[in-house]
């Protein structure tokens, strides 16, 4: 497949300065006519003629500043020679970028630089992409006519030490900065204000003296947090990565999207060989925009890590050593044990979980491998706990599960409304983006238990947060909606010609009652009325308001309940159908929304048709040759219970670790264990491959073919960049597997998946890789009403006609604290860290995070004894493990914090088996514990790790 058919000049080219909108303006660029909008740099204007100008401060990704002077143009009628990257255009402008003064006042600002430069290029890492070196190139010159006196890049001057050299940092595991060879452009500076928003960079110094600084005695020491937009922004060697100065420049890319976050950054895998040197942002990703962070930029060292499964795996049972077999004897045992199980149980004794974390083609064959090889829908996915409430309460709502803008909307944003959710640490490029919007006078709203970063933004204006306690979501979110009925702040005009009146008139005067006032609610939230009431009324009159929000929203016994208050919320305010506003749920893995497009959950066809649906159903038993079930399937937690009780016997999982990532470990453990044959297809050993009797190596996202779809609906290409390691993507395997079992299936590439999924599901009408490749990417719907999809959905009504307002009584969730369990457990992410942390443990990131710790307010650390660092028992009505504890006032006296991405800790073992009264999503963000003083680990992590090590024996090879 092609990587690209002829992408715009601006996805690839640096432009210099940032796109503008506004009206025409026709200007001649050395002879060449060329129209911009209103606004636009000089500098671009000659770019979009084709005209190259020399320039080192400048890039398009920040604002110009002017400051190198390289960039000097001559202009018709304007005296000097005006920098050309901070001159706007103007009507009937002439302007020349190539004359004999233009070229010696260049020469001789390009000799002021290299006076101060180590001259080491052959033996430096940049040789071949360094900008300076470029543009010594482009003006000409051939000589320097200034020597080396004093400088910033010899370590000693004369007999003595120089006092302007400075030592290269290496501290970073990702990149260094050698400050000998800052050309002091100040970009990295700008790009770390401008693009991530973090303020870690400043200048020390003056003139001369002047140098790039991270505030701090070393990188890993600063606030940076290693985004990677000074390195890309650094026009020299200055900040590089340390694999291109290891391996060398690269030599080919391929672009490609990220599989960690829900974002979907679409990245350039720059090659040599078969070895990846760097993850560069691709400037044409519409979702990052050519922006990244430190997981996508920098984490891909998982793929080629030591622990990696590359030969397939077997054993009768799970007391026994693992076994290495051949591809072919790996699917008989396979196909031989499921074949089994099916024709002694019956087809609902079996079962699939599918991964967000493959691609919508794979997953898509999970699900259809379930369905008419096994026979049954017992199909599920890791959204089941994490974003099913979202696919239950918006589709009530607004007819479909899917948030309703792009992640380009955030730009017309006046207000941000984020709610269960830290898109700093979980969805951090989006961040960046909301972080620009906040600092450009957007207000904010924030309801967590927990200080988020967010709050934290520098020059952040007005903002409220709302500290409410872990459960109690709804009833803030109903006493918000009090406020906006009974002030009057709704938007009539809109839910008249949107919304069902009767339903409308039902939810207005069941939030009008004094019950869910403010005031009333108060004393359960533990959110101030006043709070409630400022908050309510900023987000009523805001032009634009927008909700974004998390697990912190679906995680709960009333996570459905919720999302249904949040859609209540933006249609009586009329903040839906245009760019700035919607209901936006900022999804955690890679690929969950896709997962769910493609009819994991085991009541719903592909493109969330239900199984009970005979029109649907006949959809598929043509395309595929087979009759379906029209019997819902078993959801995960269900299947579990099955399992326990003896009536389901095999379970194939492709990509997920249900024994680390589910709640309540020790019953996870129990339906795995009780299991005849568990399959788990995975990169590395994980948690429940130690319940399971064969392990089929999987394959990374750098080594297949297929699409990703994010948080905001955009299918994404991923496009492999190396062979497999295992000789098979995971398609292929799934592929074979259901062969094995006598299935016919010939599929020969993942665009043959596609095209049988736009054939078959009706928002994907429309989507080919040919399309892919020409847009880059499309949003669904992708269909004959929208051929080039639907960045903004709702525009001119709801998907399923008239907006429905749904009562949402808040009802207490019945996990509750006493005086043996006083404290109320929530998690959440960390930014150095992925989900279970499979991949990101097996990089550099681990210096950031290598264990789970639990956040514990001082108040409550001191009546226990507690000080920072100390080994913590964290005990509840379902289990106990030990972590060590972080004092912090970022939680509330009676809320304890910590994160799931150590096995070591298994968070989840203390997690109860409460869910969401109509998806079973966990309640994972509330729990009734205690904390006290611990020596160290439980007794039962250390039960657990040895049971590990003798699950994981390898038999050695003959």
């Amino acid at each position: 497949m092609k990587d690209l058919i002829i992408p715009p000049l601006e996805w690839t080219k640096d432009m210099g300065t940032p796109a503008r909108q506004g009206a025409p303006v026709t200007l001649t660029v050395d002879g060449i006519a060329i129209t911009v909008p209103a606004g636009t740099s000089v500098m671009r204007a000659a770019a979009e003629a084709g005209v190259t100008i020399p320039k080192l401060c400048a890039t398009d990704s920040v604002e110009p500043v002017g400051s190198c002077r390289l960039c000097m143009v001559e202009i018709e009628g304007m005296r000097g020679t005006p920098s050309s990257c901070t001159t706007p255009v103007a009507e009937g402008m002439q302007v020349q970028t190539q004359t004999s003064k233009l070229q010696k006042l260049r020469r001789g600002v390009m000799e002021l630089y290299i006076s101060d430069h180590p001259l080491d290029c052959l033996t430096c890492a940049a040789n071949g992409d360094c900008e300076l070196q470029d543009m010594a190139g482009a003006v000409g010159l051939r000589e320097v006519r200034y020597q080396p006196v004093e400088t910033h890049f010899r370590p000693r001057e004369g007999m003595g030490p120089n006092p302007r050299y400075i030592p290269k940092d290496t501290s970073n595991p990702y990149f260094s900065y050698d400050p000998a060879k800052c050309i002091v452009c100040m970009r990295c500076v700008r790009a770390c204000e401008e693009v991530q928003g973090t303020f870690a960079l400043t200048i020390e110094g003056r003139g001369f003296e002047a140098r790039i600084s991270p505030a701090a005695e070393s990188f890993m020491q600063s606030d940076c947090v290693s985004c990677g937009a000074c390195v890309q922004a650094c026009p020299t060697a200055t900040l590089i990565e340390k694999s291109v100065e290891a391996i060398g420049t690269p030599e080919r890319s391929v672009v490609t999207t990220c599989a960690y976050c829900g974002v979907g950054c679409s990245f350039e895998a720059q090659m040599r060989g078969e070895e990846l040197v760097r993850m560069v942002p691709f400037k044409g990703g519409g979702a990052n925009r050519g922006h990244s962070c430190v997981k996508g930029r920098f984490a891909y060292g998982y793929a080629t890590h030591r622990d990696r499964i590359v030969h397939p795996m077997i054993r009768e049972r799970v007391s026994e050593p693992w076994r290495e077999v051949s591809w072919e004897e790996a699917l008989a045992f396979t196909a031989a044990r499921l074949t089994a199980a099916r024709d002694t149980h019956g087809p609902d004794a079996l079962g699939v979980i599918t991964s967000s974390r493959c691609t919508n083609e794979e997953t898509y064959l999970v699900q259809k491998l379930a369905r008419a090889v096994f026979g049954t829908n017992n199909t599920d996915t890791c959204a089941r706990v994490c974003h099913s409430p979202t696919g239950y309460g918006l589709k009530q709502t607004f007819g479909t599960s899917a948030g309703t803008q792009d992640f380009d909307s955030v730009e017309a944003t006046d207000l941000a409304l984020v709610i269960g959710a830290n898109p700093t640490d979980g969805h951090p490029v989006f961040a960046s983006r909301l972080r620009k919007r906040l600092r450009a006078g957007a207000k904010l709203i924030v309801l967590d238990p927990r200080r988020i970063d967010l709050l934290e933004t520098p020059h952040l204006g007005e903002s409220w947060h709302l500290p409410l306690r872990p459960g109690t979501n709804v009833a803030v979110l109903v006493a918000m909606a009090h406020v906006i009925v009974t002030e009057g702040l709704y938007d009539a005009a809109f839910i008249a010609a949107r919304c069902d009146a009767e339903e409308w008139a039902d939810y207005a005067e069941f939030v009008a009652s004094p019950d869910y006032a403010p005031e009333a609610v108060e004393p359960l939230t533990g959110v101030r009325a006043e709070t409630i009431r400022a908050a309510a009324r900023a987000y009523a009159a805001a032009p634009n308001a927008a909700i974004y929000y998390g697990l912190g929203v679906t995680e709960h016994s009333q996570g459905s309940t919720t999302v249904i208050a949040i859609a209540n919320l933006a249609m009586m305010t009329g903040n839906i159908g245009r760019p700035g506003v919607g209901v936006n749920p900022l999804r955690g893995q890679n690929n969950v929304q896709g997962s769910c497009d493609m009819g994991s959950f085991p009541h719903e066809l592909p493109g969330y048709r239900h199984v009970a649906d005979d029109l649907a159903r006949a959809v598929f038993e043509k395309a595929w040759g087979v009759e379906l079930s029209s019997e819902p399937g078993l959801r995960i937690p269900n299947m579990l219970d099955a399992a326990v009780a003896g009536r389901f016997k095999a379970l194939y999982i492709q990509g997920e670790d249900i024994l680390q990532s589910d709640p309540d470990t020790r019953h996870v453990a129990a339906g795995l264990a009780a299991m005849e044959c568990v399959i788990v297809q995975d990169l590395f050993l994980n948690e429940t491959a130690n319940y399971a009797h064969v392990f089929l190596p999987g394959s990374t996202f750098l080594e297949k073919d297929g699409t990703f779809t994010n948080a905001e609906r955009r299918i994404n290409r991923v496009r492999r960049v190396m062979r497999p390691k295992a000789g098979y993507a995971d398609w292929e395997v799934t592929q074979l597997l259901a062969n094995a079992m006598g299935a016919d299936w010939g599929y020969t590439h993942p665009s043959e998946i596609m095209d049988e999924i736009a054939a078959t599901t009706p928002g994907f009408a429309s989507v080919s890789y040919d399309l892919l490749d020409a847009r880059g990417s499309v949003q669904w719907p992708c269909n004959e009403t929208a051929p080039e999809g639907s960045p903004i959905m709702h525009v001119d009504g709801f998907v399923r006609g008239k907006g429905r307002f749904i009562r949402t009584a808040y009802l207490p969730t019945e996990e509750r604290t006493g005086a043996r369990f006083p404290l109320l457990l929530t998690t959440g992410r960390i930014l150095s860290q992925y989900n279970v942390g499979a991949q990101t443990r097996r990089t550099d990131n681990q210096l950031w995070h290598d264990e789970d710790r639990l956040e514990i307010h001082p108040a409550d650390a001191e009546v226990r004894g507690l000080r920072e660092g100390d080994w913590v028992r964290l005990s509840s009505r379902a289990g106990e493990t030990s972590l060590r504890a972080t004092i912090t006032d970022r939680v509330s006296p009676g809320v304890v914090y910590t994160t799931f991405h150590h096995p070591d800790t298994q968070a989840n073992v203390v997690t109860t088996d409460n869910s969401d009264w109509a998806t079973n999503c966990p309640e994972y963000k509330v729990t009734a514990v205690q904390v006290a003083a611990s020596n160290g680990p439980s007794s039962w992590q250390e039960d657990y790790a040895a049971q590990t090590a003798a699950a994981r024996r390898i038999e050695a090879a003959e």
